[in-house]
């Protein structure tokens, strides 16, 4: 009977040094885990422009006249990143300018091209506030040839429409968008600014039919669009085509 009770009392205790042990290796496992740094979700905050009927059939008619192609609905499937600027220093002003359906009567430049308003999904003020616009997979008015394959990204800045001044809460938050629309939308591989546009003209992914219908652009500043490339190189985000 001793004899049993010794086997038993040491079963028991060789349990229970597994347990410690196991129980250890977890608590373990678990202080190393959370030594890793977490990743915040990224504030976006919902500012519809708007975006009826008309928008929506003007927006077809665009891409019927300017690519060619009779479409159900809008929608798209992203494969660029468009950085731009407003040209206009003050948030108010920079989203009334998008908010409208049609066109602004100073937009003269782009006129004659369609009475769709310019827009863009995405619209980030000088202090970084990002604000979304409209569904990020919908066709935005931004870039010239590149609409239907893009997402672009309105900056708040760029006086005079030359001066390199986006702040550095702006490339913070750029840098944070573009990695959410990354990882949301895998089928992005370009990331440009708007003044290398034309250079995707080399690319299968220009639509533009209209010969005559382009625009010189500075925007989102050289140095702006360095600093973003360099703080996303690990996403591998191809740059345009050179040469044009």
């Amino acid at each position: 009977m001793e004899k049993r009770n010794f086997f038993m009392t040491k079963t028991l205790l060789g349990a229970l040094v597994l347990l410690t042990l196991g129980v250890q290796n977890m608590q373990a496992d678990h202080y190393k885990c959370s030594t890793k740094p977490i990743q915040p979700p990224l504030k976006i905050v919902e500012k519809p422009i708007d975006f009826g009927k008309a928008r929506v059939n003007m927006t077809k008619a665009y891409i019927r006249q300017h690519y060619g192609m009779k479409v159900k609905n809008i929608a798209i499937t992203p494969r660029i990143i468009v950085l731009h600027w407003t040209a206009e220093m003050n948030f108010k002003k920079s989203f009334n300018r998008l908010k409208p359906q049609k066109l602004l009567s100073d937009r003269k430049d782009i006129a004659k091209a369609s009475a769709l308003n310019v827009s863009a999904q995405f619209l980030v003020d000088r202090d970084g506030t990002i604000y979304r616009l409209m569904p990020e997979n919908w066709m935005a008015r931004h870039v010239i040839g590149l609409n239907y394959s893009s997402i672009g990204v309105e900056n708040v800045g760029g006086k005079g429409n030359k001066a390199d001044d986006l702040t550095a809460a702006q490339l913070h938050s750029n840098i944070a968008l573009v990695r959410y629309l990354k990882a949301k939308y895998p089928t992005i591989q370009y990331l440009i600014g708007h003044y290398e546009y034309r250079q995707m003209e080399r690319t299968p992914l220009w639509l533009e039919k209209d010969k005559g219908y382009r625009t010189v652009k500075n925007d989102p500043g050289r140095k702006f669009m360095h600093d973003v490339r360099k703080a996303v190189k690990d996403l591998h985000l191809k740059t345009p085509p050179k040469g044009r």
